[in-house]
Formats: C-alpha cells, structure tokens, sequence
C-alpha cells in the first residue's frame, strides 16, 4: 500500500509539472499585448490579458514567455535599470522583478481597482494609475505605495513625468492631471476634448502630446497650460512615442500607425497592410527602431523609421471555427483569412501550414471521411472537397446561399451540412449533388451530428433542436426547455447526447433526445463545442477562454484554466489526453494531459515553494510546515475539481489539520500570503 502512495504521489507530480494548454499558433502566444518597454536596443518586455509578459534579449527575434504567477490582465510595463521593473493590471495588481523577469513578486498596491499605466522617475520613486481616478506613490521601490488625491472620479489611463517633480495623467473624458510637486497635488488642464485620452508623452519640460478616441491628437508647447488638437483623422489612438523633438508616432486600431516629422504639425499614415487588427502600445529604441504591440498576440518592428514594418509573432491571426483532426498528427482547422482559410498539422501541431482552398470566404465547418477525403462548408453556401489532404479543394454547388455552419458524413457518400434559414442539404454520392430536405423550421441551425445512418440531430437559434430516424426524411422538433440559442450537438452513444449553447446552456439526453436536462455549467460564458473522448470525460469551449470539463456524464463541470481570454470556438480530442482547441485571433491551444486542472490551481503547475506535510498519507490528522517567514497566511484545501472544503488563517509555521471527516482521495493544500504561494498534496486513507 505505501507503494502505491508513493507511485501515485510521483504520478501527481508529474501531471502538476505539466498541466496547462500550451499555444501553438499564434507564435510565441496568442493573448493581446498591452505595453512594451525596452531596457537596451536588444532587450525588450511585452506584458498583456492573462498575466502575459514575454521577454526577448535579441531584439525581438525570439520571445520568451515568463512566469508572472498572475491571471489578472496587466496594462503596463517599466524597467527601472536592465533588471528592476513593474508591471500593473487589473484588481489593483502590482508585479516586480529584480531578476530581469526571471522571478515576479506581488507588491501590495492597497486597492483593488485596476491600474493602467506605471511610470518611475529614479530607482524608488514611481506611480501608478487607474479607476476612479487613482493615482498611486511609491518611495522605496515598490514595497510601499500610497493614494494620491487626484481630485477626479474619471478613470486615469496614462502617466509620465518630465523630471522629478512634473508629471501628467490623462484618462476618460478628456481628463489631464498635471502635478509639479511630485505628485503631492494635482491640477486639472484644460485638453479642449471629452474624448478619452489614452496615453500620454513628453520630448521636452514644455512640449507633450497625448492621443484618445476618435482620432484625438493634441499638443502643448507651454506645459500643459493650452493643448492644440492637431489631428483629422477618426481611428482611436491608443499609444504615443517621440523619439526626438520632431518625430513621433501615434498607434491605435484597425492596425492605425501615424508618424510626423515635424512635432505633429502634420502626420502620415502609414499603410501597412500588416495587421488589421488594433495596435496598443509603441516603442522606439533609437531614431530608426521600433516596436508596436496589439490584439491577439500582435508582434510588429520597424529598422526603418516606421517605412516598412514586419510580423515578429508568426501563424495566422484569423478566426478559427472548427478543428477535426484524421490521426494523432494530423488535423485541420477552418476559418475566416484574407488569404488562407484552411491550415493544416502533420506533425500534433507543432507546425500548421495554410492550404489554398480557392476562396476567401469564411469557413465554419470541416469534415473528413477518411485520410485523404474531406469537406468544408462557409459563407455564401460554399461547399469545398478534398481528395488528397488537402492539397488541392474543388468547389461543389450547394444550390444555396445561404451560411452553411455545419458539416458531418455518416459514410463515404453520404453526408450533411445545415445553416442558416433552416436549410438542411443532403448528398448520396460525395457531394456531388446535394439535395435541400425539408427541416420544418427557417431557425438559423449552427450543428449535426448522427449516431448512425438513419438517426441525426441538428440544433439552432432559439432553443431548436431537430431529430430525423430516417436519414433526414423527415425532421422531428424536440422540447429543449431553452430560448437560448444552441450551437453543438455532440452524442457519445446511441442514447446519451449533450448540446451546448448560450448563457451557459448545455443539455443533456439519455433517451435519444425525448427529454432533455438543462446541466449546470457553473458559467453564463457563451458556450460554442462540445466533446467528449468517453461516455464520462467531456469538453465544452465558449466566450472569454472558456474551457469546462466534466469526468462524471455531466453532472459536474470544472472551469479549466485555459490561458487566455481569447473566444474558443471548437475543441477536439485525438485520445482521452490530447486535446485541441481553436478559436479567435487564430487561436490554437493544444493540452497533452486531459487539460490540467480547475482554474485556481494552475499556480500548482508552476509555484517551486512545496509545503512540507506529513505524515502523508493519513487518515486522521497532518501537519502541515511552511518555510515562509511571513506571520499571517490563508490556508486552503481544494478537491480535484478546485471546490474548497477547508479554509483558515494561519499565523503559525507548523499547523495541525484534522482530515478524518474527509473522504478518502486526493486533495490539494495551498498556503497564501502577500507575496508567496506554497503548494502541496495530502492524500487522505
């Protein structure tokens, strides 16, 4: 028996080692970036949604992800000296490293509305701003931070100081803060807008710039006494960098990058054509090299000056909706590209590489028969097949134009694709001639799925779901019990099927769909695919990063940590550990061990402080030993879904826990206190 234990002890330390979805496109990750800061012409940080902070010492070329111990989506990053800097996010969350970004630490902000930009002026000297006009000193490097009265409720979204003493912060509805005190008071200026202002710069004591909303550009010479607008243009402007007197450049959305040359009298675009996607901070580390940062991963450098700027993150930054693998290695995903709209894996994902499908029309929906035969659907009732993976793709008429959202085959020849409109198409020979079926309903249908030739579901808008026994003859319209729109169908034997949906909905049957039970999702996330690897085991994917997870048919869902807010549109799995899922901004995900764990414990897989617990395993009491010399810290015990059972504070190193009322099993232990994590296991006899 101690065995065991110990076999079971190694084989959780192991899952703990390794239990996260890894990104495999867009390269280096996926998540939108908020604020780059550079220390030398070589080394850079970038930080974003989801604790993101990526590091590169060969500028940009390669990018590190680091560990920021955080989820908290962080808007802003300052390097004080090659190794000190600060980042702060949401939920008042302030980081610092020492290290160059090797370790993070969590500073005590002492509030908890988000912050948005950080700015130090010397080593110890620093601020930070945010919500409800929050403006937040520190005197000693970070290890204490005090209110500063703003005298506004308006959200600040951007700091900067000219020396010690004079600095600005801008934020909604036009706001400019200015204070040459070193932040002991601030005044209100005069910006002659109400448009949101976004950031805020300075090339001299007199002569600042700051950009917003709705093509806000304005510009003092006189230290913020007036602000002149200078711009015409109507894309909002997120970020703003001089690099000299004269030459600066202004970034925002739709992938917007202005620059002039001549202290923004005038301003030219810069046509890229390199994303299309919004861009939300700007950095130069000389006169000629620089880098802007945006949505979903968004890498860009310039060596020119801004004349020609190239994609440092690589992959497709396009909407993925579906994801079908043939093999282990093999697999497909579909969506929405300017150029490509098929891509394809030989290799579990490592590498996808664009097929040319002959059209730039979005597609929803793959299928493959077979190793070498497959069809995908889209807009416009195109309907596309492949005979020799995906090399080539032949167009096949539909007869429709309407959106085709769905595609599933329940052999070789015969096979199904549903859409909008109610239309339900139907082929007999592979595609060939697809013939219209009566669904009884003009609802807009988003999936299909049979369980063998003759018995299929579809479902819809408003709560529809259809059942044909007849090989879509005729069409029955069951009872869900919802209004809520549902978009995957997924059934893992003959009777027992699950739909997922809207505002959280899933449903399941376990009578071919006579009646349906609404589950509880634990989310009100829209929920876009479900899937499930056995009877027990199943996956859903919705709105925000959302991946569930279920080990019982159903009955309970755990929210997995997925890494990203990015929305997943469509997950699939090669066997009960390997799993997929795509989404926006060309998401895709990959996890090798059944997805990790519950959200809340991802600190497990990564925190290197274990607490010493023993003995272990027990059946009555345990002793739970930290090494942290901290006197006050919260101590949790979670089951493997993440619900806490048990929780306390603990002022003491060595605790005593009583665990007989526990049922026997697995259980995890954390200990937290202001700065530190400590993690463990108890396993209860």
């Amino acid at each position: 028996m101690k065995k065991f234990y110990i076999i079971l002890i190694a084989m959780f330390a192991l899952n703990v080692a390794s239990a996260q979805w890894t990104w495999q496109n867009p390269l280096p990750q996926g998540n939108t970036l908020s604020s780059v800061h550079f220390t030398n012409a070589n080394t850079g940080y970038a930080v974003g949604v989801c604790g993101t902070i990526l590091k590169t010492i060969n500028g940009g070329t390669n990018w590190t992800v680091l560990s920021s111990g955080t989820t908290n989506d962080l808007r802003s990053v300052f390097f004080t000296d090659p190794n000190t800097g600060y980042t702060v996010g949401l939920g008042g969350i302030i980081l610092k490293t020492t290290n160059g970004g090797k370790v993070w630490t969590a500073l005590s902000s002492g509030t908890a509305n988000h912050l948005y930009s950080v700015y130090f002026t010397d080593p110890n000297k620093g601020y930070a701003v945010g919500d409800s006009g929050t403006i937040l000193k520190t005197i000693d490097g970070g290890a204490t931070w005090s209110a500063e009265l703003s005298g506004t409720s308006y959200y600040l979204l951007s700091v900067c100081f000219t020396d010690a003493n004079t600095g600005y912060a801008v934020g909604y509805a036009g706001t400019i803060l200015k204070t040459i005190n070193g932040g002991t008071t601030w005044n209100a200026q005069s910006s002659g807008t109400n448009h949101r202002l976004k950031s805020v710069c300075f090339t001299n004591t007199d002569k600042g710039y700051a950009v917003g909303y709705y093509g806000t550009i304005i510009k003092t010479i006189n230290g913020g006494t007036t602000w002149t607008p200078l711009s015409n243009e109507t894309n909002s402007f997120t970020s703003v960098f001089f690099t000299n007197a004269n030459t600066g450049y202004a970034v925002g959305y739709l992938g917007t990058i202005l620059k002039t040359i001549n202290g923004g009298i005038t301003w030219t675009s810069l046509l890229l054509k390199v994303t299309s996607y919004s861009l939300y901070s700007v950095y130069f580390t000389d006169t000629l090299t620089g880098y802007a940062m945006g949505d979903f991963g968004t890498i860009l450098k310039t060596i020119d000056g801004g004349t020609t700027w190239i994609a440092l993150s690589s992959g497709t930054n396009a909407w993925l909706y579906t994801v079908k693998f043939t093999d282990a290695n093999t697999g497909y995903a579909v969506g929405s590209m300017e150029l490509y709209n098929i891509i394809k894996t030989i290799n579990g994902g490592r590498i996808w590489t664009p097929l040319s499908s002959s059209t730039s029309n979005a597609l929803y929906s793959v299928y493959f028969t077979d190793a070498n035969t497959g069809y995908a659907v889209g807009s416009g009732g195109y309907i596309y097949k492949t005979i020799n993976a995906g090399t080539n793709w032949i167009t096949l008429s539909g007869g429709t134009l309407n959106y085709l959202r769905s595609v599933y085959f329940t052999d070789s020849n015969t096979g199904y694709t549903v859409g909008y409109g109610g239309i339900v198409l139907k082929t007999n020979d592979g595609g060939s001639v697809w013939t219209a079926l009566s669904s009884g309903t003009s609802y807009s249908l988003y999936s299909v799925c049979f369980t063998n030739a003759s018995k299929g579901y579809v479902v819809g808008d408003t709560g529809t779901i259809l059942k044909t026994i007849d090989g879509g003859t005729n069409w029955t319209s069951l009872s869900s019990g919802t209004t809520n729109s549902l978009t995957s169908v997924y059934f893992t034997d003959a009777s027992a099927g699950y739909v997922v949906g809207m505002a959280g909905t899933i449903l399941k049957t376990i009578n071919e769909g006579t009646t349906w039970t609404a589950l509880s999702s634990g989310t009100t996330k829209n929920l876009y695919s479900v899937y499930f690897t056995d009877v027990n085991i199943g996956y859903v994917t919705g709105d925000s990063g959302t991946i569930l997870k279920t080990s019982n048919g159903g009955t309970s869902w755990s929210i997995l940590s997925s890494g990203t807010n990015n929305d997943l549109l469509s997950v699939y799995f090669t066997d009960v550990n390997t799993g997929y899922v795509v989404g926006a901004g060309g998401t895709i995900l990959k996890t090798t061990n059944g997805g990790g764990y519950p959200a809340g414990l991802n600190d497990l897989a990564s925190e290197p402080k274990c607490l010493k617990i023993y003995p272990n395993p027990s059946s009555t009491l345990v002793t739970i030993e930290t090494s942290s010399t901290q006197t006050k810290s919260k101590l949790s015990i979670m089951n493997l879904n993440g619900q806490q059972l048990i929780s306390r504070q603990i002022t003491e190193p060595k605790t005593q826990l009583d665990i007989k009322d526990l049922p026997s099993g697995v259980y995890f232990v954390r200990l937290t206190g202001d700065r530190t994590v400590e993690v463990g296991k108890i396993i209860k006899q």
